[in-house]
């Protein structure tokens, strides 16, 4: 197997990862959280997505989907496009509000989709290739797809788990 596709594997897993955790909840459930300041199913899911889609986009030298296809207005936010949940406040966190959950499936989807763009064709040796110097060590190609696919892993697992923490009716 060689890089491109041991790479599109791991990245192909999450598009089912990310609808198992959100497919048939409401907006309320979306919303809802296990105790004051934490993290909502929703949010969670927006986060890894906005995440992926900034570092993406970082990667290609282009706009994200979500500033350039208007992303933003599905989940009551401005389409500012440093706005990815990081270091987010219990109350920014509550201010993500989708409006049902395909939105953040076809949200993901378009991501991924960019993700996939990146991916096929490249080589090992562009693992290697500096994409930011701003850390210590500089963060290669290969560092930052493997911390993308961590994030998003570990947070849709979260999210996966407060599914399981709702509230039955």
């Amino acid at each position: 197997m060689n890089v491109s596709d041991l790479l599109i594997e791991t990245f192909d897993r999450l598009p089912d990862l990310v609808r198992s955790a959100v497919k048939g909840l409401t907006p309320e459930q979306l919303r809802w959280s296990p105790a004051p300041g934490a993290n909502s199913i929703g949010w969670l899911v927006w986060h890894l997505t906005r995440v992926q889609d900034h570092h993406i986009a970082e990667l290609l030298g282009q706009d994200q989907v979500w500033v350039s296809d208007g992303w933003a207005g599905h989940f009551e936010l401005e389409p500012d496009p440093s706005n990815t949940g990081y270091g987010h406040s219990p109350e920014q966190v509550a201010a993500v509000r989708p409006d049902n959950p395909q939105v953040l499936i076809d949200y993901y989807d378009a991501v991924a989709a960019r993700t996939r763009e990146l991916l096929r064709g490249l080589e090992p040796e562009d693992l290697d290739r500096v994409v930011d110097k701003r850390w210590d060590p500089s963060v290669t190609l290969g560092v930052r797809l493997v911390s993308i696919a961590d994030d998003d892993a570990q947070h849709v697992g979260q999210a996966a788990y407060v599914r399981g923490l709702l509230p039955t009716r």
